[in-house]
């Protein structure tokens, strides 16, 4: 998400820390052609495989448990810090490692129970591919990091835990002195929106090139961890499937490849990229899960009608078994979503991030499936309703709200937030950029809506509608107007059971809800302001800013 808005734009290719160097050209990249370079090969140093990418690369794997225990990039180690190493999870156990080479190809293959992990160097390359295929859920294996030694890359973004001493939040989020707040799941970025995350100095850059996330879980508009850095080093990850937030179970198979690339302090080669990476050397290299190209297929529309040109738009593809996604056209709406495995799929258009059409897609191997021109229903975008007032538009985020923009990269108590309280008056033209973006039963429940109606508008009856994008503790709003007229409470719609507006995330469940008041809650005065007090329903969550809370997407009151 990027302008000051918090509107969805465009992807980004890469991000990096502090002291980007801009046009470094990048070292890493897959080479045309099969000879071998001068010294690549491997080596058993009794502890570890030693592997020799014969470019500037020397990396170890252990042979007990398939760690990652070394990475030496021209001369300098950077793995490593608070005397761990680079692993699945927390590190798999005792596990049979083996390695073999293959022409220009040497692939590590670590088997712990159910699980395999694989490292694959190719030669004359600066660059580790990874694999990890958890076939179930007999053995915990979340998340792939690269730890990384201090000192290396000086760095202060959001999700640093740099200069940030005290802790504010369940061990994991962070106040510096300046009251700034930083936390390693303030990524700022949706998985669409970036290619690679990682730091350079301006003379040497280490990254990770994400997979294109099939088996992950949440979708393209989903954000978890991507790095942190702290005093004792810092850390970057493949997440391969994360809970915060999470929308989606657990999904299992490979995941992969995803790359650890090194260059001269560029971000990497665009081929490396997921969607532009092409893996053909690793079709017989045996790998668990493994599909070829040969053996997936594509999805392509001719085009979406129905849709708001003023935002972007996305299709899904998502089953049980993968999912993907990929942007429309601007111009006409057309798209093609290229590598998906065969099956049947639930495609989803997406305006911004509301879904506004599902359809079912089947997808076959080496075959592209096309679509007609899908029509998205005036009746499934409620930005189409006629309104007597409206605050923000519907596109399934709270950007434009205040506060949005700040909160996917810091705490809600960070000193650069505005104030949480406020009362909002329709017509201002200050109403969407004064409403706050959550709303929380123990810090601003009961916030205030002023508007106006004219004699016919209070002479009937009304549809109120407030939409949500997630509710920690089952937060959900309960509406009491002119003091006089009160909502029953409403059901609480599924959502996420973890933490979300604390740790940088707004995307759970698009839910709407919809209120009918009477015509006898208004004032007849017309130049008498109605109020409309929105608080925030619940017993549960703690107290603060983890008591129940909500993050607002549109609220309008209808015609």
């Amino acid at each position: 998400m990027s302008g000051s808005t918090g509107r969805p734009l465009g992807r980004r290719t890469f991000v990096v820390g502090s002291a980007a160097a801009a046009g470094a050209a990048a070292l890493a990249g897959p080479l045309a052609g099969s000879a071998a370079a001068a010294g690549f090969g491997w080596s058993d140093d009794g502890s570890d495989y030693v592997v020799d990418t014969g470019a500037s690369l020397v990396f170890k794997v252990s042979k007990t448990n398939g760690d990652l225990t070394s990475l030496v990039y021209k001369g300098t180690e950077y793995q490593g810090y608070g005397g761990k190493n680079s692993h699945v999870e927390s590190g798999l156990g005792t596990s049979t490692v083996t390695i073999a080479q293959s022409g220009p190809t040497i692939l590590v293959s670590v088997v712990y129970g159910t699980l395999r992990h694989y490292y694959a160097a190719r030669s004359g390359e600066n660059n580790v591919y990874l694999w990890t295929d958890k076939a179930d859920s007999s053995v915990t294996a979340t998340r792939y990091i690269v730890r990384v030694k201090a000192g290396l890359f000086p760095n202060d973004e959001p999700d640093s835990y740099t200069y940030a001493p005290t802790v504010i939040e369940s061990a994991d989020v962070f106040a510096k002195s300046d009251g700034q707040t930083r936390a390693k799941h303030y990524s700022k970025l949706r998985v669409m929106d970036y290619d690679c995350i990682g730091w350079t100095t301006g003379g040497v850059g280490l990254w990770i090139v994400r997979s294109n996330h099939e088996k992950a879980s949440g979708g393209p508009f989903y954000r978890s961890l991507l790095r942190h850095q702290s005093a004792d080093g810092g850390g970057l990850y493949e997440i391969l499937y994360y809970g915060e937030n999470q929308t989606e179970p657990e999904r299992y198979g490979l995941q992969g490849p995803y790359v650890i690339a090194l260059t001269d302090g560029g971000a990497p080669s665009s081929s490396l990229y997921p969607g532009t990476l092409t893996t053909s050397w690793a079709d017989s290299l045996g790998i668990s899960g493994y599909v070829a190209a040969s053996g997936r297929g594509r999805v392509a529309g001719v085009g979406i009608t129905g849709r708001d040109t003023a935002y972007p738009y996305t299709v899904g593809l998502a089953n049980s078994a993968a999912q993907y996604w990929g942007p429309a056209r601007s111009s006409d709406g057309y798209f093609s979503i290229a590598g998906v495995l065969p099956g049947t799929y639930t495609l989803t258009v997406f305006k911004g991030e509301l879904a506004v059409s599902t359809s079912s897609v089947t997808v076959s191997a080496g075959a592209t499936t096309t679509l007609n021109t899908i029509a998205v229903p005036s009746s499934n975008d409620p930005s189409n309703a006629t309104a007597i007032w409206r605050i923000n538009n519907w596109d399934g985020t709270p950007g434009g709200f205040k506060n949005a923009d700040l909160m996917t990269y810091a705490h809600p108590s960070d000193v650069r937030a505005a104030s949480w309280t406020g009362n909002v008056v329709v017509g201002s033209g200050t109403e969407t950029s004064a409403f706050p973006c959550y709303l929380w039963k123990d810090v601003n429940s009961g916030i205030i809506v002023y508007f106006k109606l004219t004699a016919a508008q209070a002479a009937a009856a009304h549809t109120l509608r407030i939409g949500v994008t997630t509710a920690y503790a089952n937060g959900r709003p309960q509406v009491v107007v002119n003091d006089t007229w009160t909502s029953a409470v409403p059901s609480p719609p599924a959502q996420p059971s973890t933490r979300s507006l604390t740790v940088g995330s707004y995307r759970g469940n698009n839910h709407t809800f919809s209120y009918s008041v009477p015509a006898s809650a208004w004032l007849t005065d017309t130049s008498a302001y109605n109020t409309l007090k929105i608080y925030v329903a619940s017993g549960s969550g703690t107290t603060s800013y983890l008591s129940a809370g909500t993050s607002i997407d549109a609220i309008d009151l209808l015609t």
